[in-house]
C-alpha cells in the first residue's frame, strides 16, 4: 500500500497567507515597539518592564502596554493596584508609575481571574488598549507581548503600525527553535526584527566564574544566520529577579547596577536607530 505525505494543501496555504491591511498608529505615540518571545519562561515581561524604564532614564518618554492577556506581568512587576480612570465613560487614562505611563488588563480584572477568552475578544481588547488609551505624547510605547505566534501578535503585525520588534530568548535549543519560528512569522508579516536578545544568557558566581547553564552563543548564531542584530547578552543575576518580585524593576531600584547599565546601552541602540 502506498503511503502519502500528508501535509497543507496549496489551498489552505493561500487562504492563510497573509493579506493586506490598514495599520493605524498608536494614537499619542511615536514609536511602537513590541517585545516578543516564542516561548513562554524566558524572561519576556522583565526585559520588558527594565528596557522600558531604561529608555526613561536616556530622556524618552514611554509608555508600557501589557498586551499579554492571557497572562498579564505589569501590575504585579509595576507594583500598580488601582484600576484606569475615564473622563469619558470611553477612554482610558493609563496609569503613571516611575514617570512611565501603564495599561494592563490585569488593572481591570481581579489578579486570580483566570482570563477564559477566545480568539475575538482578545483582538477587542487590543484594539480599545491602542486606540482608546489616552496616551500623552509618547516617544516609545513599548508593548510586552504574549509568548508565542497567536492572534495578539497577528492583530498587532497586521492591524497597528508597529516601528520594530525585539526577540528576547534564552540560549537553550529548544527556545531557539521557537525563535525561529517568530523571526519567520515576523519577517512574513513584514514587521521590522530590531534585534534578538541572549537573556540568562549565563551565571556569574561571586568569583566572577560563568557558568552557561541554558547553553552557549545559539542567540547570536541565529542573529547571524537570519541577518538579523544581536543586541546584547542579560545574565541570570538576582537581582534583576527580587527587583522584579518587589514590583520596583531594577533600573528603577538601582540604576547603577551592572544589568541596569546593560538594558540602559540598549536602549541608547534602539533610540539612536529611531531618532539619528
Amino acid at each position: 500500500m502506498d503511503k502519502k505525505t500528508v501535509g497543507l494543501s496549496d489551498n489552505f496555504k493561500g487562504n492563510t497567507a497573509p493579506k493586506s491591511f490598514v495599520k493605524n498608529p498608536i494614537k499619542g505615540t511615536k514609536f511602537t515597539i513590541a517585545i516578543s518571545s516564542a516561548k513562554g519562561g524566558v524572561g519576556k515581561s522583565t526585559f520588558a518592564m527594565n528596557f522600558a524604564l531604561a529608555l526613561k532614564a536616556i530622556g524618552q518618554k514611554v509608555g508600557i502596554l501589557d498586551a499579554d492577556i492571557y497572562g498579564p506581568s505589569l501590575p504585579k512587576m509595576m507594583s500598580i493596584n488601582e484600576k484606569p480612570k475615564s473622563e469619558d465613560g470611553k477612554s482610558m487614562v493609563p496609569i503613571v508609575q516611575y514617570g512611565a505611563q501603564c495599561m494592563s488588563i490585569g488593572f481591570l480584572v481581579d489578579q486570580d481571574t483566570p482570563m477564559i477568552w477566545r480568539g475575538p475578544m482578545v483582538t477587542s481588547a487590543i484594539k480599545t488598549f491602542t486606540q482608546k488609551v489616552l496616551w500623552d505624547n509618547l516617544d516609545f510605547i513599548v508593548v510586552d507581548m504574549p509568548p508565542g505566534t497567536g492572534d495578539t501578535q497577528l492583530t498587532f503585525a497586521q492591524e497597528i503600525k508597529v516601528d520594530g520588534v525585539i526577540i528576547v530568548s534564552t540560549p537553550q535549543e529548544i527556545a531557539l527553535a521557537d525563535v525561529t519560528r517568530g523571526i519567520n512569522m515576523f519577517d512574513k508579516l513584514k514587521v521590522p526584527i530590531l534585534g534578538l536578545v541572549d537573556n540568562m544568557s549565563f551565571f556569574e558566581t561571586d568569583e566572577g566564574k560563568n557558568y552557561n547553564i541554558f547553553g552557549e552563543g545559539g542567540v547570536e548564531k541565529l542573529a547571524i544566520k537570519y541577518k538579523k542584530k544581536f543586541l546584547g547578552k542579560i545574565p541570570i543575576n538576582i537581582d534583576l529577579r527580587i527587583a522584579a518580585d518587589s514590583g520596583k524593576p531594577l533600573v528603577e531600584e538601582n540604576p547603577n547596577h551592572k544589568i541596569s547599565m546593560i538594558f540602559k546601552e540598549m536602549a541608547k541602540k534602539i533610540k539612536e536607530s529611531f531618532l539619528n
